[in-house]
């Protein structure tokens, strides 16, 4: 690579033009991405329109300086796309590597079969599912529950309370994840779960930067439904969450879309149990003999994620992924 050129990850995209910021310039003690904070605008190479390929944020890219702005801002021009992880579709987003579900312990009462179906779509896409478990002052006992079935099935699960005095655990978690790589991470849950809250309360810096770049781009910030990055400081560790204006609940419609035969292995208590029913075609419903209902009979797998997966299982047979007409890809 010469000296030209830089690798970096796109942070928005807007009207052609793309924030990128360079890998080896990053900093957790600058979140500025003002005109003086390390990012670059970039215009994206006209190969890439011809192959179909749209620069996303979250996308690794390698560019070439080109000179300033018209405000005085480092340009460039994007050269190459990294092979992506995932992406997604509404709003567009790649290499999205945690996807925290925020579910509120009341007001507006949990439903747990949305965040299931949340939970298998980031599976299936390579996403580490982490949850959040909010408004836990409001109900102690329906937060506890939550925990239970969430930790129980194996996944990080976390209680935060209106006075943030647990806000602290889920930042030190976040700040081991990058201390091993490169975290992505968006929050996404229905509307009312305190998601925007939640965000805003652990990364006090988050809504000045998303302001900043209001300004920077010349637009209402929630006046478009985009999705744009930020870094942020999680416990002394370099983090990029995604802020998605517009946007309660990830839209992973046009996403690989499970098979009957796929779906178990989405909920990761029920894989490792995959081939020890007592019938090859177990479909983990009713049938006799199936490991599955054993372990939900003695409780070591939740009712409400057993639940969960019939009801998804119903939707799938309903409306297979081959009668999408080309919607998953």
């Amino acid at each position: 690579m010469s000296e030209n050129t830089f690798k970096g990850i796109i942070l928005w995209g807007v009207g052609g033009l793309y924030g990128v910021r360079p890998y080896p310039e990053i900093s957790v003690t600058d979140t500025d991405i003002s005109e003086d904070g390390g990012v670059y605008v970039c215009r994206a190479r006209g190969v890439f329109r011809h192959e179909g390929l749209t620069p996303l944020p979250g996308d690794s890219v390698t560019v070439s300086r080109e000179g300033v702005t018209a405000d005085g801002s480092p340009a460039g021009v994007i050269d190459a796309v990294g092979q992506r992880r995932n992406s997604l579709v509404r709003p567009a987003l790649a290499n999205l590597t945690h996807l925290f579900t925020v579910i509120p312990a009341a007001q507006p009462t949990p439903v747990l079969t949305g965040a299931d179906k949340l939970i298998c779509a980031a599976e299936s896409r390579g996403i580490e599912p982490v949850i959040a478990v909010t408004k836990a002052e409001l109900s102690p006992d329906s937060a506890e529950k939550i925990l239970k079935i969430y930790r129980g099935a194996g996944f990080a699960a976390f209680e935060l309370r209106g006075d943030g005095s647990l806000d602290g655990e889920l930042c030190a978690y976040l700040a081991k994840q990058a201390a091993r790589g490169v975290v992505c991470a968006a929050f996404a849950g229905v509307s009312g779960a305190g998601k925007s809250t939640l965000m805003s309360r652990i990364f006090p810096d988050l809504r000045l930067a998303t302001g900043e770049l209001s300004r920077k781009i010349q637009r209402g910030k929630h006046t478009t439904r985009r999705a744009e990055l930020y870094p942020v400081n999680a416990g002394g560790e370099l983090c990029f969450i995604a802020d998605t204006p517009g946007f309660s609940v990830m839209d992973f419609s046009r996403c690989d879309c499970a098979s009957t035969s796929d779906l178990p292995y989405l909920f990761r208590e029920f894989a490792p149990l995959m081939g020890k029913c007592r019938y090859t075609k177990c479909t983990h419903t009713s049938e006799e003999g199936c490991a599955v209902l054993e372990k939900v009979a003695s409780e070591e797998i939740s009712e409400s994620r057993h639940a969960s997966y019939c009801e998804m299982l119903e939707e799938i047979r309903k409306n297979p992924p081959w009668k999408k007409n080309g919607k998953y890809r």
